[in-house]
């Protein structure tokens, strides 16, 4: 059967708009689900609440509940009822109406069912009962949004800007609430972790009102902060903006904002509780990747992207013998570096040599195992960042000992790193009388007289000990170079040892623990303690890449590594923590991307 079904809308003007709409169906469901033919959204309407069908054998139209509510036919409450589309008849349900009604159609009569909205203040009746409502005694919409809009000016415009020019004129104090009124509800999110006790106290940052933030404003905390880089030299090496970056900063200026170049900047704020996202690589990109352009006497090489555009590293070395002060070279002319000690590692690593023998006799009690290891020598720091400068008592002598006389059971030892009182020591030794350490019997085998291990500190002369120290199998000369002769006999060569070869950059070792120290130090291939075992660019390359690699093991960006402010005592160490915070980063956009994108195929 064809149902023409009218629906009659009316503009805010008054003027009627009409739609026709013709369905073929036997029966119409009728509801406020929007599966039904007719659609009805209003919550005094049940999802599907009646069905309309056309009757066998007549030309009646059955109207049928499908819940419990009813509906009205010409007013009366009927569960069930029929209506005839030549008489006409109009079905009630919630405020609309359905007027029945036939009309002749191309295949015959068709029932048209016209629907309407019946108006909230329609009926006598609402007028009657409208002096009970409380619409009566309130002023009209019009005159209540003027309201409502001077009581947002009021409350969150003018109290606070009156309350921040008449506050006193005191130095912000994190134990003290702020005196500024309301100023939270300008508040565009919370602080990060850094800056949480400042919270409440929107005036320690925003001095003036309506002002960005001031570096002056920052600096008066932050007050130890290095300098990037002098603020003429900075200006030089940053490029000129143009077209729309330049308008940009036109009208950021003529707001008050400080920069380019200012703190706010790179730390941005109100960007929620926790730890300030990491500087993105963009934004050390924007200068260094055509520095040498502008600064035209940088000793700094061009950098853009770790993975792409890096220079080789720089790194401390003592570029001779006799050299204390480490001097930065770099990776690429394949540099040495000369402690002033003689030292093979590949001897000290090799699994059938003599020295993993000895330290399997010394055995786990001496702090020993099998095949001698770095960390035998090598001990981390707290921090886990570098090493603690290899010690001669603690991490050498259990095989190089500086044993020269027996005092009954007691072992006398040379004070190491003290000439003066090694010197004394030997020349006292000569005024004093010894017994042999081996009396009235003989010791066997290799210990024996004349044996590999045998010993006889009776037999050794004082002033031959001294004399022959610094030979090749001396023994200072073992592990020495001959100093200079006028300082004595036992002068050595002074030690250096670097404690820190990346002067300008940052690097954990705790970060890599997981990594064998010899994946990225060739030790057990080196036979010369001038061997500098640091890895190069390309070792590094292996992992970490650019911050934009999708194929890197682990996205870098510049402040993994590097920091914008140097600390006063030199370099430029970034926290651990921002290496650690970026890689989390990283990961949450590339989990992200890979979320939606899933989305999308589905």
């Amino acid at each position: 059967m064809d149902f023409l079904i009218r629906t009659i809308d009316f503009t805010a003007a008054g003027r009627e708009i009409v739609r026709d709409r013709l369905v073929s169906a036997a029966s119409l469901g009728v509801g406020r689900d929007a599966a039904n033919a007719i659609h009805l959204p209003d919550l005094a309407v049940e999802q599907n609440h009646v069905a309309i069908s056309a009757t066998p054998g007549s030309n009646l139209i059955t109207v049928k509940a499908l819940g419990t509510l009813g509906f009205t036919l010409d007013g009366r409450a009927e569960m069930q009822a029929s209506v005839d589309p030549v008489r006409g008849g109009e079905v009630g349900l919630g405020s609309y109406r359905l007027a029945f009604s036939q009309e002749a159609g191309d295949a015959g009569p068709r029932t048209v069912i016209t629907i309407r909205q019946v108006a909230d203040d329609e009926g006598e009746g609402k007028d009657r009962l409208r002096q009970f409502g409380l619409a009566a005694a309130m002023p009209g919409k019009r005159a209540m949004a003027w309201i409502g809009l001077a009581v947002v000016l009021l409350a969150f415009l003018a109290v606070p800007v009156w309350s921040s020019l008449t506050k006193p004129d005191v130095e912000p104090d994190i134990d003290r609430p702020g005196a500024v009124l309301m100023d939270a509800s300008w508040s565009s999110g919370a602080l990060s972790t850094a800056h949480h006790a400042l919270e409440n106290q929107c005036e320690a940052c925003h001095v003036e009102p309506f002002q960005p933030v001031q570096d002056q404003t920052c600096l008066t905390c932050h007050e130890d902060i290095g300098d990037h880089a002098e603020a003429p030299r900075l200006t030089r090496g940053m490029p000129e903006f143009t077209g729309t970056d330049a308008l940009l900063w036109n009208v950021a200026h003529a707001f008050g904002k400080p920069g380019p170049g200012a703190c706010s900047d790179c730390h941005t704020e109100h960007e929620g509780a926790g730890r300030m996202e990491p500087t993105r690589q963009r934004f050390c990109a924007d200068c260094h990747g055509t520095l040498d352009a502008r600064l035209t006497d940088t000793a700094l090489g061009n950098a853009r992207d770790f993975g792409t555009m890096h220079p080789e590293f720089q790194v401390a070395a003592l570029p001779r013998d006799g050299v204390t002060q480490p001097q930065r070279v770099s990776q690429s002319v394949n540099p040495r570096s000369f402690p002033g000690l003689k030292f093979p590692h590949d001897m000290h690593l090799d699994a059938r040599g003599g020295v993993t023998q000895m330290a399997r006799r010394l055995g786990a009690r001496a702090g020993y195992g099998g095949v001698l290891e770095c960390v035998d020598c090598h001990q981390e720091t707290a921090d886990g960042v570098g090493f603690l400068p290899v010690d001669m008592e603690d991490d050498c002598e259990a095989c190089h000992s500086l044993v020269y006389d027996k005092v009954g059971s007691t072992f006398r030892t040379l004070s190491h790193g003290d000439l003066d009182q090694a010197e004394a020591d030997l020349r006292a030794l000569d005024r004093v009388g010894r017994r042999p350490i081996v009396s009235n019997r003989r010791r066997p085998g290799e210990f024996g007289e004349g044996g590999l291990y045998y010993s006889n500190f009776s037999a050794v002369s004082p002033t031959s000990l001294r004399a022959s120290a610094l030979n090749t199998d001396g023994l200072c000369g073992d592990c020495h170079l001959r100093g200079n002769p006028s300082d004595g006999p036992l002068a050595v060569m002074p030690v250096t040892q670097i404690d820190r070869y990346f002067n300008h950059g940052w690097f954990d070792h705790k970060a890599h623990e997981q990594e064998d120290c010899t994946s990225c130090h060739a030790a057990e291939t080196s036979d010369a303690a001038s061997d500098l075992l640091i890895p190069d660019l390309a070792s590094c390359r292996d992992c970490h890449m650019g911050e934009g690699d999708r194929s890197a093991e682990v996205p870098s960006t510049c402040a993994m590594c590097h920091s914008f402010h140097p600390p006063a005592s030199g370099g430029s160490a970034a926290p651990r923590r921002v290496g650690e915070d970026h890689a989390r980063t990283i990961a949450a956009e590339r989990r992200q991307r890979r979320e939606g994108a899933g989305e999308a195929a589905r």
